[in-house]
């Protein structure tokens, strides 16, 4: 890998980790049109930028990071669990579905959830505006949700997103709990990640680890701020559109 590619992939991680069009998905396809194989170097590579994203998260969120706010993470947890137990349990066989062709049709679906959901959204039904008034039990079900994202293509973000509009969350605290709870969840399969990967880093490829995690820290961190400002204004409709039209050129060039 060099630097130019290293950027590349920077920029999509940090663009896409928060979004909810599936930064795995876009990944796997960019690193294919890049002539990138999925290889240890390049997998140790990910978990770097994955990292950056993370800490794009605690720098934006950074007062909710203190035990003052112990029963926000009390109910982070709850969401996570979910992920954490199916995904243990099933890692071998979610290794099996990591394709294209699964990623494309993965992006069509939830494209059409977006555009289901979003049809049905009612303002005056969606009355829980802040993260700290999510309940235990919104908590769980979101963390249900979240369990999809398992499928390659399908999207963290996206269906933490789906599963606190479902729950009666507005689409601004939707989108931040899918960020605080993105930090739990990525720092347990970047941990993991790493330890496993750990012996591909090595002074060779120091320079395209830096710019990478450099690259992917500040453009999560912009993306995350101007996610948040685009939901004051506008819907998740032009997200589920993108997300058919992008699944749909996919599986038209394969």
């Amino acid at each position: 890998m060099d630097i130019f590619q290293s950027i590349i992939l920077g920029i999509i991680e940090g663009f896409t980790e928060f979004l909810p069009i599936s930064s795995t998905g876009h990944m796997i396809v960019a690193s294919k049109f890049l002539g990138l194989p999925q290889s240890e170097n390049i997998k140790a590579f990910e978990v770097i930028i994955q990292l950056a994203a993370i800490l794009a998260v605690v720098f934006v969120y950074k007062e909710k990071f203190s035990l003052k706010k112990i029963e926000l993470w009390k109910r982070l947890i709850v969401a996570y669990l979910p992920l954490a137990i199916v995904g243990f349990i099933f890692r071998h066989q979610i290794k099996e579905l990591f394709s294209v062709q699964i990623v494309a049709v993965m992006f069509i679906v939830g494209g059409v959830v977006f555009l289901i959901v979003e049809k049905f959204y009612k303002a005056k039904e969606h009355l829980i505006t802040s993260v700290e008034s999510v309940t235990i039990k919104q908590s769980f079900w979101i963390g249900i949700a979240q369990v999809f994202a398992l499928i390659p293509g399908t999207s963290r973000a996206g269906s933490t997103i789906i599963g606190g509009l479902l729950v009666g969350l507005d689409r601004k605290t939707s989108a931040e709990f899918s960020f605080l709870l993105a930090f739990p969840v990525m720092l347990t399969v970047s941990g993991y990640d790493l330890l496993k990967h750990y012996h591909e880093f090595s002074a060779q490829n120091i320079d395209t680890l830096i710019v990478g995690f450099i690259v992917s820290f500040i453009v999560a961190f912009i993306t995350i701020k101007l996610f948040l400002s685009f939901l004051d204004k506008f819907t998740f409709i032009s997200f589920g559109v993108y997300r058919i039209l992008f699944g749909t050129a996919l599986l038209m060039l394969l």
